[in-house]
């Protein structure tokens, strides 16, 4: 069973977040070993300047980086990122799961984003739209996706 872990700045503030979360984590528990790792954002002040927002993900990136399990694909959620097909992103996970990886590690940072040092790592860079979103929707949006992934290699009909 393919191992998953999705590594997140900060916690989900909002009841209907959690809730979203929680569903799809109730749905994946059947298709992957799902680990979903919460990490606190370095504290900025409300003026941060660029040079104090670097060094803040330059430690944030440190400490994703020693949470991430040996052998697993990185996929590091950023803006610039190139936008995957949900059928794209099945294959993904077939690929590696065949390939022999331990796993797949998504990425999502803090509101500003990735220390560039630890997108260098990332086996892939994945934009979830060209559109702004809240950023604690990303992890529903993503827990979806994950889940709409395992849908298609099983030929549900969840994905039409």
């Amino acid at each position: 069973m393919l191992g998953v872990t999705i590594i997140a700045l900060g916690k989900l503030k909002e009841k209907y977040l959690r809730d979203g979360c929680d569903e799809y984590i109730k749905r994946l528990s059947t298709l992957c070993k799902l680990r979903i790792v919460e990490l606190e954002p370095v504290k900025l002040s409300d003026n941060a300047s660029q040079s104090e927002i670097d060094k803040a993900l330059g430690r944030e990136a440190k400490e994703i980086l020693s949470k991430i399990p040996s052998g697993s694909k990185i996929v590091a959620m950023c803006i610039e990122g190139k936008q995957m097909p949900s059928e794209k992103l099945s294959k993904f996970f077939e690929e590696s799961a065949v390939s022999g990886c331990n796993g797949i590690t998504f990425v999502i940072g803090s509101s500003y984003g990735l220390d560039e040092s630890l997108k260098k790592k990332a086996d892939v860079r994945l934009s979830m739209s060209e559109m702004t979103f809240p950023h604690q929707l990303a992890r529903v949006m993503l827990l979806e996706q994950v889940y709409r992934a395992f849908m298609i290699s099983n030929s549900s009909k969840y994905h039409k």
